[in-house]
């Protein structure tokens, strides 16, 4: 049976998406509830205390559907089951129940781009043959001479065809596990929207959208196209009707566009409600890159009375910890920078100060797991465990995702430090052991004790509205909210005077004096 909403302690029963703190739950990395080394809903179940007092109002599980795990779970079998290793569909409506009693939303990852090779729909095809109804679900083509169908590149590198027995090809934008789907075929829009009532009827809040704008593709095109088609427009008017047949029910999409009148699309009030701030999120640690970001994500937003969203880091991404701490701190999809040296207690510091800087921004904010607790990216994950088919697809010079995908740490000296009782399906860093939930707890000072405090202001005095720059010299972002909180950021390279306040309320990092030093934040009562 679906899993009923209690109202208990949610809180902005209208529009909550808009102000939200949303923890983003890597599932397989985040608790394991039965020693397989895998992370499951047992664990998920057992730790959602923890995300209550942490103080995050929804949670985001990436794809728990049934998967060959080509792509960590972004290969779907079947979108309206769960994966066997993390346990049951029923485990699944508990959890979402559970959740709910604990004033916990929970939102799910749909994949629509592209299935798994290893789906019925795909194996029904590949039997069909050419010409088939079967076919017509996916992209299927002949060859050009004895080569696929036009030069198209996979994102996970190398071609974006793969040849069947028959000789025709298939396209998959990522990997050749993850066929794409024909969204010009009315079966499988059929498909999808009865996928997004399987889930709002058990009780689901919200529904990310993975890889949101390449679903329509040209494949009479030269070059390659299929970003951003208008054609996608439609499948979210159809979707958003589902959505709000169900009330207060959120659409979040994965939209990397550089162009802003584009992004802005995607947010017109019958689409998406909100959509991922990569721009943010890839922004180096500089005061004007910074506040131009900012400028630029609420020009975009606040003329569609959209919520901006801020992130610093994902399962895509490479850890704030490591990267703040590099001398280049931008983020590069196509270059992670992997073996650039970093700097963690610089790292670390700035990435407590960005922290306190997204959280006090206008909008709903994301939280990655393990961002909470300051873990950086594991680098020297030996090669034979590596997973990410990025590793294989670019001739081992990419090492991919894996090192922000790593199991937390949640107590103990050693390995698997209380993830699991057996052995994590990838390893954990042994110098690990000063940052488990366990030995942050009760530090004041620790990064998790941060995060609670920042998170239990916001949820107080912060989230959706406004917000108006201050005037403070270069190297320096300050700006007021309405609340009367006001927010300081010294990317300075010397320590600056705090403007007149009240009363303190939290800093990133301890003060000289009356002086706010470089790389800290600080939150001010006016």
């Amino acid at each position: 049976m679906p899993a009923s909403m209690s109202p208990g302690t949610i809180r902005n029963p209208d529009g909550w998406w808009r102000g939200a703190s949303i923890y983003q739950v890597y599932l397989r990395s985040f608790a394991d509830g039965n020693g397989d080394g895998t992370g499951d809903l047992a664990g998920l179940r057992a730790r959602l205390p923890y995300l209550s007092k942490l103080g995050v109002d929804a949670i985001w599980l990436n794809p728990w559907y049934p998967s060959p795990m080509a792509d960590g779970g972004y290969d779907v079998a079947d979108y309206r089951n769960i994966e066997p290793v993390f346990g049951t569909l029923a485990e699944a409506e508990k959890l979402i129940e559970e959740a709910h009693e604990l004033g916990i939303r929970t939102i799910v990852d749909v994949v629509p781009n592209h299935g798994s090779d290893q789906m019925v729909w795909f194996q029904e095809a590949l039997e069909a043959g050419p010409g088939s109804e079967a076919r017509e679900r996916f992209w299927f083509r002949p060859g050009n001479g004895d080569g696929p169908p036009n030069g198209w590149k996979s994102i996970f590198g190398g071609p974006a065809w793969t040849q069947v027995p028959d000789g025709e090809w298939y396209l998959h934008l990522f990997a050749p596990e993850q066929p794409d789907f024909n969204w010009n075929n009315p079966a499988v829009r059929e498909e999808f929207l009865d996928v997004l009532r399987f889930w709002f009827d058990r009780g689901v809040d919200g529904i990310r959208i993975d890889s949101a704008a390449v679903l329509v593709k040209d494949l009479d095109s030269v070059e390659e196209s299929y970003t951003d088609h208008d054609g996608v427009h439609e499948i979210y008017r159809e979707w958003r009707r589902i959505a709000d047949e169900y009330g207060n029910r959120v659409l979040i999409g994965e939209v990397w566009l550089p162009d802003q009148e584009r992004f802005a699309l995607y947010l017109r009030q019958d689409e998406m409600h909100t959509a991922f701030n990569f721009a943010f999120l890839a922004s180096p640690w500089e005061p004007d890159a910074l506040r131009d970001v900012i400028d630029m994500t609420l020009a975009t937003h606040v003329p569609i009375s959209a919520p901006a969203t801020w992130v610093l880091s994902n399962h895509d991404v490479t850890r704030p910890a490591t990267r703040f701490g590099r001398a280049d701190t931008s983020f590069d999809h196509a270059d992670r920078k992997h073996g650039m040296p970093s700097d963690f207690e610089l790292g670390t510091r700035r990435a407590r100060a960005a922290a306190l800087l997204a959280m006090a921004l206008p909008g709903s904010v994301y939280v990655y797991q393990g961002e909470e607790l300051g873990l950086w990216e594991v680098e020297d994950i030996p090669d034979d465990l590596r997973e990410d088919p990025i590793w294989a697809r670019s001739g081992h010079t990419d090492p991919g995702r894996d090192g922000c995908r790593v199991p937390l740490p949640w107590s103990g000296g050693e390995p698997a430090f209380g993830f699991s009782t057996g052995t994590p399906w990838l390893p954990q860093p042994a110098g690990w052991s000063t940052m488990t939930v366990e030995a942050q707890l009760d530090d004041p000072g620790s990064m998790l004790s941060l995060y609670r405090a920042a998170l239990g202001i916001r949820r107080e005095r912060l989230g959706d509205g406004v917000m108006t720059w201050l005037p403070l010299g270069d190297g320096v972002l300050a700006f007021t909210r309405e609340s009367g909180l006001i927010c300081v950021v010294n990317l300075g390279s010397q320590p600056v005077r705090l403007p007149p306040h009240e009363s303190i309320l939290l800093t990133s990092g301890p003060l000289d004096g009356d002086l706010l030093p470089t790389d800290t934040t600080a939150w001010l009562s006016s």
